[in-house]
């Protein structure tokens, strides 16, 4: 088949073998500025918004794609050679996929070449939102105790240089002190994040910048600025060159970063816009008064279930989440875990049936054809371990009951972060507290406790009693008799309970 490269000019020749954009991408007015535009951003809200724009008359609802840091020059650069279209493929669970070019980023900034231009974006008249897709990582606050860092280089790096930032909060700011100097109304800030209370977590990390740096702003942010929180779902993995090449082959086109993903998406919205936003709900998107619940429900299973099989499915071996998956003694031990410790602590799931989401789950987990690499999952597990599983295990503290499968997963991590396999090969460990928890792991092959001295993450954790006996029993049956031995005995005395 012959090819072409995925730009505007060759849109005609592409639409013959996939879906392209219907709409005049030239008269999209780019109204919202997202900070982020990695996969998952291309794979759910751009795929959204792509889809609002097939819709008659709906031309203000464009996206301003921003790669905020150094290393995001690839996909900015793919990006504008691309004029800003790329693939969405979509992977089903029976293997047969689904093909459509997006169109929804109608503009493209690299921050990092001109800050400036990147604060007189998200200060224009005509921006009413700016999303953020930034990893949990980004919003800089110390896992434990929720607070801002204040020391962080970075941080202090914007407040001595307003005007060429690094950091998400200096380019708000700027841009936002520019609205008021210039008598425009404020706008929105949607985090797309997984964090709980994302939207709550950016307002809070913004306001304590804005106290360092530009403090008289911040009567003007609490009455012109909002910051809906939302729950967001859809898997998607690294784009692989094997994605790439068999776009190529099949549909002849060459496209530089295609998104690959899973045909479920969720977006669950608090409907609080200051200045408008987009009709998403008719596109799918559901807008509640309380997002909470439904934050929970994702967080504690869905994010919480990938860290589950990325660790253990590490240690055993494995690299990817399908493989780890479909292991019938991991999957026993993670439905176990969503039955036992986390779904007693979820209520007020509107329209949602959980049994239902807990079997999606495992489906999705399963997916052979996604191939979401392990490494990938297990990134940054220090940000991510706080907010996925540690909730669940306060909560069942407070009630008194079960945390043996959380706590094993924490003396995973543990063995996990000494950096090899049951079989002594190398993980690939991506984690900006890497040679920490290094150091701590090496010193809890003689005490297991001193991994949970890390305060920045695990806060007091290390004072319940009852957790490090269970953590600890749990350290030294890996060390015994290996992850899934372990895990089998385990599996055996929780269903003979039952």
């Amino acid at each position: 088949m012959t090819s072409c490269k995925l730009n505007t000019q060759n849109l005609y020749q592409i639409s013959k073998q996939v879906a392209v954009p219907q709409y005049n991408r030239s008269s999209i007015k780019a109204s919202i500025v997202h900070v982020g535009i990695g996969g998952f951003h291309r794979a759910h809200q751009a795929s959204y918004i792509d889809r609002l724009l097939h819709q008659e008359s709906i031309t203000d609802w464009g996206i301003c794609g921003v790669a905020l840091l150094d290393f995001d020059i690839k996909i900015y650069n793919t990006l504008k050679e691309q004029d800003g279209l790329y693939t969405l493929i979509i992977k089903e669970l029976d293997g047969s996929l689904t093909k459509r070019v997006i169109g929804a980023i109608v503009e493209y900034l690299f921050a990092p070449n001109n800050p400036l231009v990147v604060i007189e974006k998200m200060a224009s008249p005509e921006v009413r939102i700016i999303t953020l897709t930034i990893t949990e990582g980004g919003y800089n606050y110390n896992e434990a105790t929720s607070d801002f860092d204040v020391n962080n280089p970075l941080i202090k790096y914007d407040v001595e240089h307003p005007q060429a930032p690094k950091t998400i909060f200096g380019y708000l700011t700027q841009a936002l002190k520019l609205r008021k100097k210039r008598g425009l109304l404020g706008c929105t800030i949607q985090s797309c994040d997984n964090i709980q209370g994302n939207g709550d977590v950016t307002k809070k990390m913004l306001l304590s910048y804005v106290q360092l740096a530009e403090p008289e702003l911040t009567e003007w942010i609490e009455s012109n600025v909002s910051f809906p929180n939302s729950m967001v779902d859809r898997i998607t993995p690294a784009t692989s060159s094997l994605d790439i090449a068999n776009l190529k082959e099949v549909s002849g086109i060459e496209d530089g970063w295609p998104v690959v993903c899973e045909s479920f998406e969720q977006w669950v919205i608090e409907d609080n816009f200051i200045t408008g936003r987009p009709a998403w709900e008719t596109v799918g998107a559901q807008f509640v008064e309380d997002v909470a619940p439904y934050e929970r429900m994702k967080l504690r299973l869905l994010n919480a279930g990938h860290s589950v099989l990325g660790i253990l499915g590490a240690l055993m071996g494995y690299s990817t989440i399908d493989e780890a998956a479909n292991n019938n003694a991991i999957s026993s031990f993670l439905r176990i875990y969503m039955d036992t410790e986390v779904s007693p602590l979820l209520s007020d799931l509107k329209g949602v049936n959980l049994e239902g989401y807990k079997k999606s789950l495992l489906q999705r987990f399963g997916n052979e054809y996604i191939k979401d690499q392990i490494d990938r999952i297990c990134s940054e597990s220090s940000a991510k371990i706080p907010i996925f599983i540690l909730p669940t295990v306060y909560a069942q503290l407070k009630r008194r009951s079960s945390i043996a499968h959380a706590a094993f997963l924490i003396a995973a991590w543990a063995i996990y972060s000494l950096g090899e396999n049951e079989a002594g090969d190398n993980l690939l460990i991506k984690d900006g507290m890497k040679g920490l928890l290094y150091e701590k792991a090496l010193l809890s092959k003689k005490d297991p406790k001193v991994f949970l001295e890390i305060a920045s993450v695990f806060g007091k954790l290390k004072e319940s009693e009852t957790f490090v006996q269970v953590y600890t029993k749990s350290y030294q049956n890996i060390v015994k008799y290996g992850v899934e031995k372990s895990i089998l005995t385990m599996n055996n005395k929780m269903l003979n309970k039952i």
